[in-house]
C-alpha cells in the first residue's frame, strides 16, 4: 500500500518541475523578445523621426501637439537638397573618397595580411599587435601629427588628404581581419600551387585571394561605411565648399530660406536620409556575407 501511495506523489512532483521549467523558458523568451524590441526602438526611432521630419512642411515641424505622421507630406525638402549644387558635389566627393579608401585598404591590407598570415618570421606577433594598437587611438589624439603631415605633403584642402588620413583607421582593421583568414588556410593549397609551377604572388591572387571573399566583402564594406561617415578629419583638412564631404555639407547647410537665424531642419533631415539610405541598402544586400566574414574570420578550424 505504501508503494502505491508514493507513486502519485512522485508523478505530481515531476509534473510540477516540468511546469516550472516550461514557465521559466517562456519567461526568459518573453524577456529576450522584450529586450530585442527595446533595442529596435532605440535604434530605429531616431531614423524614423528623421524620415518623418523630411516629409513634414517647415511650418508643421514644431507644431504642438506633436504629430507622429505628417498631415501634409511634401517632397519640397528633397527638391531643395538635391537641387543644391554644393550638396551634389559633396556626394561626389564622399563617393570618390570612400571608394578610393576602400580599394586601397583592400589592396594594401590583403598583401600585408597574406605576409603576416602565411609566412613565419621574427617579429610577426609584435607587428600584429602593433597593427591592432593603431585602432585604439582616438582620432583627436593623432589629429595634430596628421595635420603637420598633410601640410608637409601639400595636401591641405585636397581630397587626397582625406584618402591618406582615412586609411589610418581603415587599414589596420582590414589587415587584422584578413590575417585571420589567411592564417587558417590549409598549407596544402600553397603546396599544390607550387608543384604546378605557380609563383608566391600567383598563389596569392589566383588561389588564396578568391577563398577570402567573405573577408574582403566584410572589411571593404566596413571601411566604406567608416570613410563615408567620417567627420573630424574632413572638418580639419578641407576648407572650401567644393572639397566638402556630405557630413560637412549637412553641418554647414544653410538652406534656401535666406535667413541666417533659421535652421532648415526639414532640409537637414532630408539630406540625412539621402546620405543614410545607400549605406542601409548596402548592409541589407551584403548582410549574409558580413556575418559570414566576421564569424569565419574569428574561428580557426
Amino acid at each position: 500500500m505504501a508503494r502505491v501511495a508514493t507513486a502519485p506523489r512522485a508523478t505530481t512532483r515531476g509534473a510540477a518541475a516540468t511546469g516550472s521549467r516550461s514557465f521559466m523558458q517562456i519567461l526568459s523568451r518573453l524577456l529576450f523578445y522584450l529586450l530585442v524590441l527595446l533595442i529596435l526602438l532605440y535604434t530605429l526611432i531616431p531614423f524614423y523621426w528623421a524620415v518623418r521630419s523630411s516629409f513634414t512642411p517647415s511650418a508643421e515641424l514644431f507644431r504642438t501637439p506633436v504629430s507622429y505622421f505628417p498631415a501634409n507630406p511634401t517632397l519640397e525638402h528633397y527638391r531643395q537638397v538635391l537641387g543644391s549644387g554644393l550638396f551634389r558635389r559633396a556626394l561626389l566627393n564622399s563617393t570618390f573618397v570612400s571608394l578610393t579608401v576602400t580599394l586601397l585598404s583592400l589592396l594594401v591590407g590583403a598583401i600585408g595580411s597574406y605576409a603576416l598570415g602565411r609566412f613565419k618570421f621574427r617579429g610577426r606577433t609584435p607587428v600584429l599587435y602593433l597593427v591592432l594598437s593603431m585602432t585604439m587611438f582616438p582620432q583627436i589624439a593623432v589629429l595634430g601629427a596628421l595635420f603637420t603631415m598633410v601640410n608637409r605633403f601639400n595636401l591641405y584642402n585636397r581630397l587626397g588628404a582625406l584618402v591618406l588620413t582615412y586609411m589610418i583607421f581603415t587599414l589596420p582593421f582590414t589587415v587584422w581581419v584578413l590575417t585571420s583568414f589567411f592564417s587558417q588556410m590549409p598549407g596544402a593549397l600553397e603546396e599544390a600551387a607550387y608543384v604546378d609551377g605557380a609563383t608566391p604572388f600567383q598563389t596569392f591572387y589566383k588561389v588564396l585571394l578568391p577563398l577570402v571573399g567573405p573577408g574582403l566583402v566584410t572589411t571593404g564594406l566596413l571601411a566604406f561605411i567608416a570613410a563615408w561617415n567620417e567627420f573630424l578629419f574632413a572638418l580639419s583638412f578641407t576648407q572650401t565648399p567644393d572639397k566638402r564631404t556630405v557630413n560637412l555639407a549637412i553641418f554647414y547647410f544653410s538652406g534656401t530660406s535666406g535667413s541666417q537665424f533659421e535652421v532648415p531642419w526639414g532640409q537637414i533631415m532630408a539630406a540625412t536620409v539621402v546620405v543614410t539610405v545607400p549605406i542601409v541598402v548596402l548592409v541589407l544586400i551584403f548582410q549574409r556575407r558580413i556575418l559570414a566574414g566576421l564569424t569565419a574570420g574569428a574561428v580557426k578550424g
